[in-house]
């Protein structure tokens, strides 16, 4: 599935980040805060260059199998951009949420920098619009509409997209409310409901959490029909390669948004031995995930047509 000779500059909409069967196998590369708190953990805080440098390294090893990747604008961009790292297969993604998120009296608020727009993700080159929301539903009443905001936020970037022609990438995390601990069943709950409502804005693909179980896999499959991508959320590689083929035969999934689970150790490393770990088990670890989706991912021209 490493469609190397493709060249992505005639191919529009999602076909831009997707190989050619349809089916979506993305790098996940815009973190930032968390990319840092990695580096801390490892006993390296990470200046600048650090951050630049493995996402560079990340992109040069991968992005040859991957059908696209997703980069931060403040780092990732502009260093694989200028180090010339990715490859002429594979299709950008830029997260254009603002880095920060609000705060009401601890849970986050959606929100939007209009300047950080379709266009602009355009002009870097970018095939796709990546925006992270957090999309609670079933809030108690009191204080703002919280859940609105975000299907506010969501439609306003569907919007700019749908003008500017570049498909739109919204993905959710759900969260427990301050002192609640979530079961599993709640947590599926969640995660199907916020996804039915996100996809009710028409966005273009969906990027959604595992729901836990095979029964939230076939819950998602009949709320969302347009395409939609399970993420890894940085479990340990071998869980997700069950999360895979879930999402895929029970779940309609059209592919994986994946980070964490196939380079985190990389963080850890410097130089020659970070190069050798993407080299000698981060890309085994992609070429695992291509032939879990291999004929199990519905490809997203499907999903599509079948709405």
């Amino acid at each position: 599935m490493n469609h190397a000779t493709d060249s992505r500059t005639s191919r529009s909409g999602l076909a831009g980040i997707a190989d050619a069967d349809g089916v979506f196998s993305i790098v996940a590369m815009d973190q930032r805060n968390t990319l840092k708190r990695m580096f801390a953990a490892a006993g390296h805080p990470a200046e600048t260059p650090d951050l630049r440098a493995v996402k560079v390294d990340v992109a040069a090893a991968l992005t040859p199998l991957a059908s696209g990747i997703l980069l931060d604008p403040a780092y990732g961009v502009p260093a694989v951009t200028e180090a010339r790292a990715l490859a002429g297969s594979c299709g950008l993604l830029v997260a254009a949420e603002p880095a920060d998120r609000g705060d009401y009296h601890g849970e986050p608020r959606t929100h939007r920098n209009p300047a950080l727009d379709a266009a602009w993700v355009r002009a870097m080159g970018g095939h796709a619009v990546k925006f992270l929301v957090q999309l609670r539903p079933g809030r108690p009443p009191g204080g703002p509409d919280i859940a609105a905001e975000v299907l506010d936020v969501v439609r306003a970037v569907v919007a700019d997209c749908a003008a500017e022609g570049i498909p739109s990438v919204i993905e959710n995390l759900i969260y427990p409310l301050p002192g609640e601990e979530l079961t599993d069943r709640q947590r599926e709950d969640l995660i199907v409901e916020a996804a039915a409502l996100i996809a009710g804005t028409g966005a273009d693909l969906v990027k959604l959490e595992y729901p836990g179980s095979v029964r939230g896999c076939r819950r998602i499959a009949e709320a969302v029909r347009q395409p939609w991508a399970v993420l890894s959320a940085g479990v340990g590689f071998e869980e997700f390669q069950r999360v895979l083929c879930e999402a895929c035969e029970e779940g309609g999934a059209s592919g994986f948004i994946a980070g964490r689970s196939i380079w985190k150790e990389a963080v850890g490393l410097d130089g020659p031995a970070r190069a050798e770990f993407l080299d000698t088990v981060g890309r085994p670890r992609l070429e695992t995930c291509l032939t879990a989706v291999a004929g199990r991912a519905r490809p997203w021209t499907e999903a599509v047509s079948g709405r």
